[in-house]
């Protein structure tokens, strides 16, 4: 009996032992030094967001995309009720006739003012003339001066008229045109290719200016931040190379370039005095993922997951094999549907 429990204690001192040794691997695995020139931080990969918002209030007419729907640049999103915008635009199109009319009267107006007094002229001169001449008295001379300033200040007057008629059109032109935009505007179309995260609204739905709709992520522009030490994150060149090695394909180091470091600390003491309180700095880092390889792997970028960013911060380092590229390793990229 004594021997049973003593073979079962060794049987169980063997497995702690084996399964310390397990965990133990896993660790020197996973906290594995990189060589000199390399840095590395944890981070999960993000795509920016781009919330599509209604311009003017009003009622959503229609959401034509659903959450996780691939959308393409320029593609329909939604429609905002346009009935009252219709409106306004007849309504401005109509003042706009309207203008047009006038500007045709007055113009007709116009030539006709300056017909009379182009003969008020022919007369004056006439008149002036035959004064000199002595055949006609002053007071006759005096009524045709008269008379062509008359005709003079209703020409000018009907030519302002036109004028006017012509200021006119252009408001109701300009009108037309905001009224356009506003038309324009009630149609929410993607900017850019991406995949719906949320949809806000649903149709019938009365939303404010600035409204969000819907949400899309730019799967263009897709990227992870980390945050290293002052001493590593001092040596980070924008443009430097990188790598991101996701938790769910740890076989796949993605290729990516530094985009943008923190020209500000985090996790900053209040004051900061000593090198030991220095070297706590952190700063934040972005490494972004080529725009045209995430084409290629569009329908399956997933923004959340976990993983780890590699930085290299000389750039004559070689990288390690575990984080060379299949293109560096000669071997072609994975198939989309691959990558599950």
């Amino acid at each position: 009996m004594k021997t049973t429990n003593r073979a079962k204690y060794l049987v169980a001192v063997i497995l702690v032992v084996l399964a310390g040794s397990g965990f133990g691997l896993w660790k020197s695995l996973r906290s594995e030094k990189l060589p000199p020139g390399f840095a590395s931080g944890n981070g999960r990969i993000e795509a920016t967001e781009v919330d599509m918002a209604a311009k003017q209030p009003g009622r959503v007419a229609a959401v034509l995309v659903m959450e996780g729907d691939m959308v393409e640049a320029g593609q329909v999103l939604a429609q905002m009720d346009a009935d009252v915008l219709m409106a306004q635009l007849h309504e401005a199109e109509a003042g706009k006739h309207q203008s047009e009319g006038q500007r045709n009267v007055a113009v007709a107006i116009a030539r006709q003012r300056e017909t009379e007094h182009t003969l008020a002229k022919q007369n004056l001169d006439r008149s002036l003339q035959l004064a000199q001449d002595k055949v006609i008295e002053q007071k006759q001379v005096d009524a045709d001066v008269t008379q062509e300033q008359s005709a003079k200040a209703a020409w000018e007057a009907a030519t302002a008229l036109v004028s006017s008629a012509d200021a006119a059109i252009e408001v109701a032109t300009a009108k037309i045109e905001v009224v356009k935009s506003d038309l324009a505007d009630a149609v929410l179309k993607s900017p850019c290719s991406g995949r719906v995260e949320y949809r806000l609204v649903e149709p019938g739905e009365v939303i404010p200016a600035g409204g969000k709709v819907v949400t899309l992520l730019d799967i263009t522009d897709v990227y992870m931040t980390f945050f290293l030490p002052t001493t590593a994150a001092g040596k980070v060149a924008i443009g430097a190379d990188a790598r991101i090695v996701l938790d769910a394909l740890p076989g796949l180091p993605i290729p990516a370039k530094v985009s943008f470091v923190s020209p500000t600390a985090q996790f900053t003491p209040k004051e900061v005095e000593t090198r030991t309180e220095r070297e706590k700095l952190m700063f934040r880092v972005k490494v972004r993922i080529d725009p045209e390889l995430l084409k290629h792997y569009a329908a399956r970028v997933k923004t959340g997951l976990p993983g780890m960013g590699y930085v290299q911060l000389d750039a004559t380092a070689a990288w390690p094999e575990a984080l060379k590229t299949r293109e560096q390793r000669g071997l072609p990229l994975p198939a989309p549907e691959e990558l599950r």
